[in-house]
């Protein structure tokens, strides 16, 4: 039979050796060393302008909020400046190869939550900034974040270096793996139980235990029994708990619910008979998580025939930050149409198992995605890991990168570039600590800037 062109991996001639032999070339025009490379132009923004620009379109009175978040230590400030970092990445050597990326992949954006028959999935779980882009640039905010968040801990420097190395060699050794398996395999590949196993992460598994403990029981129903009371109709309805929860005014709350109708386009249409069992009863709006304050994100009550809830976020999606530096990088970038579609698609290429009610909508000419609120989430704190532990974290968040990059870039070339040795290992780990190096400076200028007057900060609590 002949091949289908409609499925054959035009961009890859050659079959299997042929990507292995293309990758291996690219070492010849990009050294695998050179990717320690880290080199600041003056035109480069200081940390108070970084934090200005990336808050311009946000919620003016949400701005200090944000900045106090920020303020409260570097590895906050990395997860708020993943345009910042863009800009500097995009200054750095790359090979020309791009994956669907998730744009913002550092620690603390790995972790659990439930898939549409109770289990858990651990994966990468945001998605704001995803953009096909290169791969590169994830793997190397993560490595950064990771010595960030062990110096945090309490990590020596020699721990921090390691577990950034542990991370490159982890992504490098799951592509070699992933590039050895059947297509259908390797789509699939490391399911929760082979986790461990593969990342060699036996020290974390008693953190994970209590992770996956945690999560199962961080539901909509927990959500709602803890943030809602009993309304005048008969419902339910959100209890303002400022700053991260409050009430809407009718119009607003109106809006955000009328624009539900559109998401439930965005679905499969197996998910519309049992949406049609609920109905709304209340909106609110919640703050979300450190780069993404100042953003518009709503929850929403929906309750069943025996008002058992759930919850759904509805969350702005702005245009990725990284977006303004991939022509640096030399990455062509098509027209958005939906920014909340490009989240959606990009989380979908990239998790193996995604929300099953995971869509877009568009309220009030802005763009949104929509998805379960609580879904059993759950997250280790790579702030409080201590030195084993902190290792074991970055092989597994390193294993989970490759096989979320593998979904969209050949892993036969990456492996091919990447090779056996840990020459690229050690050059992350370099880049790593000296941006990690960068990141403190940058973060103790935004603390001098607050404390001078010059941006204001709050904090919570």
């Amino acid at each position: 039979m002949p091949v289908v062109r409609g499925f054959a991996p035009r961009s890859v001639p050659g079959g299997a050796a042929g990507a292995k032999a293309r990758g291996k070339a690219l070492r010849e025009t990009v050294p695998r060393a050179a990717h320690a490379r880290l080199e600041l132009g003056p035109g480069r923004p200081d940390a108070l302008s970084a934090v200005e620009e990336s808050g311009r379109g946000r919620i003016p009175e949400l701005t200090p909020l944000r900045v106090g978040r920020m303020a409260a230590s570097p590895f906050a400030f990395l997860r708020g400046t993943a345009g910042l970092m863009a800009y500097d990445l995009a200054r750095t050597p790359v090979t020309g190869v791009t994956a669907q990326i998730c744009g913002d992949a550092h620690a603390a954006n790995f972790g659990l939550y439930g898939d549409a028959r109770g289990g858990l999935v651990m994966d990468l779980n945001d998605f704001d900034e995803t953009v096909r882009g290169p791969w590169e640039w994830d793997l190397k905010r993560l490595a950064t974040s990771l010595v960030l968040a062990g110096r945090e801990a309490g990590v020596d420097e020699e721990g921090c270096r390691d577990a950034a190395r542990d991370a490159a060699g982890s992504y490098r050794r799951t592509l070699r793996l992933l590039a050895r398996m059947p297509a259908a395999d390797a789509w699939n590949a490391i399911a929760d139980e082979q986790l461990v196993s593969h990342a060699d992460a036996r020290d974390l598994l008693g953190t994970l235990e209590r992770v996956a403990a945690k999560a199962r029981s961080n539901t909509s129903g927990r959500f709602a029994a803890r943030s809602t009371e009993a309304a005048p109709d008969g419902g339910r309805r959100f209890v303002e708990a400022l700053p991260v929860l409050r009430r809407v005014p009718d119009a607003e709350a109106a809006a955000v619910a009328l624009s539900l109708e559109g998401w439930t386009t965005t679905l499969p249409e197996d998910r519309l008979p049992l949406l049609a069992r609920y109905a709304v009863h209340d909106v609110a709006f919640r703050v979300v998580g450190t780069g993404s304050v100042g953003t518009r994100s709503y929850v929403v009550l929906l309750l069943d025939h025996r008002g058992e809830p759930l919850v759904l976020q509805v969350k702005e999606a702005r245009p990725s930050a990284l977006l303004p530096h991939l022509a640096a990088a030399g990455v062509a970038t098509p027209p958005v149409e939906h920014e909340g579609r490009r989240v959606v698609l990009g989380q979908r290429h990239m998790q193996v198992v995604s929300d099953f009610l995971l869509g877009w909508t568009t309220v009030e000419g802005r763009h949104y995605q929509v998805r379960q609120f609580r879904n059993r989430k759950g997250s280790v704190d790579a702030t409080s890991l201590v030195d084993g532990q902190l290792d074991d974290y970055a092989r597994m968040t390193g294993a989970l990168l490759a096989r979320a990059h593998s979904h969209s870039a050949d892993p036969r070339l990456l492996t091919g570039y990447c090779g056996k040795n840990g020459e690229l290992d050690e050059a992350v780990a370099s880049f790593a600590v000296a941006y990690a190096d960068r990141t403190e400076a940058d973060h103790a200028d935004l603390v001098a800037a607050v404390r001078a007057g010059r941006i204001a900060a709050e904090t919570e609590g």
